[in-house]
């Protein structure tokens, strides 16, 4: 007689075993009807799942935070079922659910078309409103080989085959089609309600270039229609923030094959990059840092000591120099640590806070580059903390405070936290990562800042923070991090003497808020649209002529500015001030002071912003003073408001 406990504690008694589904039935139609799978003691299990002992059980509907998953997987299947039925001869390999959707890999005579994907599209549609039964089957590991080989199915076949000698594998079918999965499903293709495929690609099977390219196709899946719509909505957004266009528009940056993965700064984009810079330096030096600067070539045996060289050795750039093998630097930890070995370190010395905006460079697959996001060439506002295992505690504490700080000022508000522990290849004792572990939870916990549990995504020398911003969009963007490391001090023979004389490895905190200056300066753009608050603006005001007249005091007027410390230009072009007005709007540039002949008389200027705001008539100083205080305000009181 099977017991089942409910979420709510409550109990429910069968003389027989039972499906979820037959379970939701028992608890009534609404819940039968919105079933999408079931959760028995923590596993996730299809609604045909029988249930013949006792377990707690918790149905899954479209309102569990599992259900997105449930739903793209099966739609994946949807559309495998969709292809094959266009085109019996293609072959199915693998289909996984991906952040905001799913993707399927196809083998077929020809490429894909645009065309393709409608009519997969509209069968999609097909055969969800037809209602089709998901149903599970088991069978041994060698059964299953020959009969997708049967069907012609050779990478299914080959995928089953490296799927150890005894096992069994499911198969889930709807209508006169199956597949090979590990489930769950929803329980029919009439579940599938809001999907729709994105974009064609091609895709090496098995991600290796030396195998055949297979068709992948792109989805996205959601529990309803308004969710795809908004969905949608955000993908038409972003596009239009994309850095890579606005950094076109705004004359940022350039990138070209001739320096993959580097980027070219132009003027605009260097004066954008100098002043965040800028204001990390004085952020930093006011937090006790001490800024230093570390070779960018380090031989081999010194990344072997590390471990860098058994774990990061794929990424990382070589040089050869009469017969010594030299690493182009993928991170400056081992660098700070000779920095902190020159000379005898005491207790009292510590913490000791080395800062640099350190110039690193890894071998990123080609494939793998995205604009700034993605860079082989990047800068890291790297810092690293060397201290007692009492003062774990206070330095992270402090690093939170200080994080969170830097990122309001950047326009961001809402910031998550994310705990990685030791991942699977790790340096170090089972002993030093469960105390490394314990002090970090304790700090973040004593900076008073819930976190969720990333498993097994630490650096491979000690677990970490991860720090994630939300965007004007709603998207998120990993940042900064911090890691507590007791491994690698140790491998490279970093000392301090403790107050009883002997002499021990100090505690290694790595930390970073911006990340990459490459990438963080790509998020400020999208997150700002490139309408940066004015104190990130590269050009912060321009002074308009309206005539030849007004020449010489637009002039002067733009060189008070300047001695001021606004970043100005004066525009004296022969054009219609509507069209001048117009051309900086599109620039983004926050403020345009526009000076006619009452202007010119009365030694002020008409103030204009960039969203088409008109603050009047002001003197001079008064245009300098607001708009010093505007950028002395990061933004959070712009006078665009």
């Amino acid at each position: 007689m099977p017991v089942m406990t409910l979420p709510d504690g409550s109990q429910r008694r069968f003389d027989q075993p039972v499906t979820v589904a037959e379970l939701a039935a028992s608890i009534g139609p609404g819940l039968a009807k919105a079933a999408l799978a079931g959760r028995v003691d923590g596993l996730l299990v299809d609604t045909s799942y029988r249930l013949e002992r006792d377990a707690t059980v918790a149905i899954v509907t479209d309102k569990d935070p599992a259900a997105l998953e449930i739903i793209r997987h099966s739609t994946a299947h949807l559309l495998a079922h969709a292809v094959q039925s266009i085109y019996p001869k293609a072959q199915v390999t693998i289909g996984p659910v991906v952040e905001d959707g799913f993707f399927y890999d196809f083998a077929f005579e020809r490429p894909f078309t645009p065309e393709d994907l409608e009519k997969f599209e509209a069968k999609m549609k097909e055969l969800a409103k037809a209602d089709l039964k998901v149903e599970r089957r088991v069978m041994p590991r060698d059964a299953a080989v020959q009969l997708f080989k049967g069907m012609g199915e050779h990478y299914k076949a080959e995928i089953i085959a490296s799927v150890p000698v005894g096992e069994d594998i499911s198969l889930y079918g709807q209508g006169d089609w199956f597949d090979l999965c590990r489930g769950p499903h929803v329980p029919s293709t009439g579940k599938l309600k809001a999907f729709k495929l994105m974009k064609l690609a091609g895709a090496y099977w098995r991600g290796d270039s030396k195998n055949e390219m297979l068709q992948r196709v792109y989805g996205t899946a959601w529990r309803n229609e308004q969710e795809l719509k908004d969905y949608l909505t955000r993908l038409e957004e972003a596009e239009k923030r994309d850095h890579r266009r606005i950094g076109r528009e705004l004359d940022l940056f350039h990138q070209q094959e001739e320096a993959v993965g580097s980027v070219f700064w132009h003027p605009p984009g260097w004066t954008l990059w100098r002043e965040v810079e800028r204001y990390m330096r004085g952020r930093l030096e006011a937090a006790g840092y001490l800024e230093v600067k570390s070779p960018q070539l380090l031989d081999r045996t010194l990344w072997e000591k590390s471990g860098h060289w058994e774990n990061y050795r794929e990424l990382m750039f070589i040089a050869e120099s009469e017969n010594r093998v030299l690493a182009v630097k993928p991170m400056n930890c081992p660098g700070h640590v000779q920095i902190f070995k020159q000379g005898m370190k005491s207790y009292r010395d510590l913490p000791l806070r080395l800062a640099e905006f350190g110039a690193c460079h890894r071998n990123e697959p080609s494939g793998a580059l995205h604009g700034l996001m993605r860079v082989r060439a990047f800068t890291q506002d790297d810092a690293h903390i060397f201290c007692l295992p009492e003062q774990i505690n206070s330095e992270t504490v402090a690093f939170c405070h200080l994080l969170q700080s830097i990122y309001a000022d950047f326009g961001f508000a809402e910031v998550r936290v994310k705990f990685s522990d030791r991942p699977a290849k790790r340096a170090g004792s089972d002993d030093t990562w469960d105390r490394a572990e314990a002090a970090l939870k304790q700090a973040v916990e004593s900076a008073g800042l819930e976190y969720t549990l990333n498993p097994g995504e630490g650096a491979f020398y000690g677990p970490k923070l991860e720090f994630v911003l939300k965007d004007a969009i709603g998207r998120d963007w990993q940042c900064g991090t911090l890691q507590v490391d007791f491994v690698l001090p140790e491998r490279l023979g970093a000392e301090y003497v403790a107050e009883d004389g002997s002499r021990r490895a100090p505690v290694m905190l790595h930390r970073a808020i911006l990340g990459s200056f490459e990438r963080f300066i790509a998020i400020l753009i999208e997150n700002h649209a490139g309408r940066f608050p004015p104190w990130l603006a590269p050009t912060q005001a321009v002074v308009l002529s309206i005539t030849d007249r007004q020449a010489d005091f637009v002039r002067k007027a733009a060189e008070f500015l300047k001695n001021q410390g606004v970043r100005v230009e004066a525009d004296l072009r022969n054009e219609k001030v509507g069209f001048k007005i117009r051309e900086h709007t599109l620039r983004r540039v926050p403020y345009l002071l526009v000076a006619g002949d009452r202007e010119v008389e009365s030694l002020s200027l008409a103030v204009r912003t960039r969203s088409g705001k008109d603050l009047g008539v002001l003197p001079l100083q008064e245009v300098a003073t607001r708009i010093q205080s505007d950028i002395a305000g990061r933004g959070r009181h712009s006078l665009e408001d």
